[in-house]
């Protein structure tokens, strides 16, 4: 009877001990998380007037989460938590014209900053913040943009609320975004392939750190070194050099994230340039010299990263005719230095020639689609009017086209496109603002096969190679200039910087 109830009493107890433990664990938190969108990569030197309210589109805080490869890799990386919700919050989306648009206004910045502010509040609390930007946004009268975005979102969730945002290697930034921020994850490729997964980190940074398992710690460096953007291609060296030396340091440190801005020159804003982020789990002196480190071979490699000369157009065409007599084809001609999309001199330098077999992808001119709206135009058409060069010297001159309209319609999102045959199996592909062609196969549709010609030209600096170059698709690559010192090239010391400090950076600095 004794053993019985010692026997009973023991058993009692653990049970009670198995109640009394289940009843307190935590119950799994739920962290819900903000989704926010607002990214533009500004030239400031483009014609054509300040970009404003009416010139964007909005997303809708359902929309948002489904809007670009930044936002898709955080949704994909943070759909792994199981205890994670993403609260998007309405947001403007994109700007017609793109990167060829100047200046934003500073009342369409207020104008979408109310409308995000006021739908992040009606939807508080959240426990952390994800910013989808860019880093070459730039506003009339706001110097840092991106800076600014950060800092109204952190008077709305408060001091403990991570928030960390994704940027573009283009992007013009210093120490001002992290003071308002946790982290920054920026592109490491150019193209850039990797959005993605930079938002993919974003995702697992903000986790950790709701967790309670990350103490994010920062070092910011700019070295003062500027470069236009067809430089930055991380296909060759030392770009290519740079972003391994921040893979590699990731690979050995735990913990840590090394990002470099290389900067957007046809902003004029006063953070223009290259910039190291380095971020640790709560070690500054590791953070510090990772971005020493950085910052130090960042200036050791200036002179070639900094370096570069282009063919002008008439040693392109030369060199494009050697190239189809030695069979060296398809052949692919990147019009860097063309912001706008409307300049001629590669046209003009093509029809001179007599090269055929050309697609030329594309020509900014809406007069002309206009003009063709008007008419009722259709495939079959005679086509005889002159297009592009309409935005001034840099633009060349207007080329006359004769031929015949091979499609007239909607495309790409734009009301109407054209595409125009003329010459010996030439076509020329008109559209109403800059569309910058990455790859091949969208230049298949209607009967248009890009199979078919020889010879393209590109309005890219370096996006272009991802489809023509990377993929094997042209034999031939030729990176062409422009004949003066204008917008869009590499000689940036003439442009007529009012707030960027171009005289204290490399190659274009001035000595006493």
């Amino acid at each position: 009877m004794k053993k019985f109830t010692l026997y009973f009493f023991f058993l009692s107890s653990i049970l009670l001990i198995q109640s009394c433990t289940s009843n307190t664990e935590p119950v799994s938190e739920k962290f819900r998380v903000a989704v926010i969108k607002y990214q533009h990569e500004t030239c400031t030197f483009c014609p054509g007037g300040d970009t404003k309210i009416e010139d964007w589109t909005e997303v809708s805080a359902e929309e948002v989460l489904k809007s670009g490869s930044f936002i898709k890799g955080f949704v994909h990386s943070a759909n792994n938590f199981d205890n994670v919700e993403l609260i998007g919050i309405n947001s403007p989306n994109s700007v017609f014209g793109g990167s060829s648009r100047s200046w934003n206004t500073k009342e369409s910045f207020e104008h979408f900053m109310n409308i995000i502010i006021e739908d992040l509040k009606s939807k508080m609390p959240v426990q952390g913040v994800y910013l989808a930007l860019h880093g070459a946004m730039a506003v009339r009268d706001v110097p840092r943009p991106e800076a600014e975005i950060a800092k109204r979102v952190r008077e709305v969730v408060g001091d403990n609320v991570p928030i960390a945002g994704s940027f573009d290697l283009h992007g013009n930034e210093d120490e001002e975004f992290l003071k308002w921020s946790n982290a920054a994850f920026v592109t490491k490729r150019y193209p850039h392939y990797d959005a993605f997964i930079q938002g993919g980190r974003s995702a697992n940074f903000i986790y950790r750190s709701m967790k309670g398992n990350y103490v994010a710690t920062t070092a910011t460096r700019k070295p003062p070194v500027l470069t236009a953007t067809v430089l930055q291609w991380t296909g060759q060296s030392p770009s290519m050099d740079i972003m391994e030396r921040a893979r590699r340091w990731e690979a050995r440190q735990k913990d840590t994230y090394v990002s470099v801005f290389y900067g957007f020159p046809w902003s004029d804003v006063p953070d223009i340039g290259a910039t190291v982020h380095v971020i640790t789990n709560n070690d500054q002196q590791l953070a510090d010299s990772i971005a020493n480190d950085m910052a130090d071979f960042i200036w050791r490699v200036r002179e070639d990263f900094a370096g570069g000369s282009y063919l002008m157009p008439d040693e392109a065409v030369s060199k494009t005719k050697e190239a189809v007599a030695s069979n060296q084809t398809p052949v692919v001609l990147g019009d860097y230095s063309d912001r706008p999309g409307d300049a001629t001199w590669i046209l003009k330098e093509l029809i001179d020639n007599q090269v055929e077999d050309i697609l030329y992808a594309t020509l900014t001119d809406a007069r002309a689609l206009e003009k063709l709206k008007q008419d009722n135009a259709k495939p079959g058409d005679t086509f005889d009017m002159e297009v592009g060069g309409y935005t001034g010297p840099q633009a060349g001159k207007p080329v006359h086209i004769k031929g015949k309209i091979k499609f007239f319609g909607p495309k790409w999102s734009y009301e109407n496109i054209a595409a125009i045959e003329f010459g010996k199996n030439n076509l020329l592909i008109i559209t109403p603002t800059y569309e910058q062609i990455r790859l091949p196969e969208r230049l298949r549709f209607d009967s248009i096969n890009p199979d078919n010609y020889q010879v393209f030209v590109v309005k890219s600096r370096v996006h272009f190679r991802r489809g023509f170059d990377e993929t094997g698709y042209a034999k031939t690559i030729l990176v062409v200039d422009a004949p003066g010192p204008w917008f869009g090239t590499t000689r940036l010391d003439a442009l007529d910087y009012k707030f960027g400090p171009i005289s204290k950076l490399y190659p274009f600095e001035k000595t006493n």
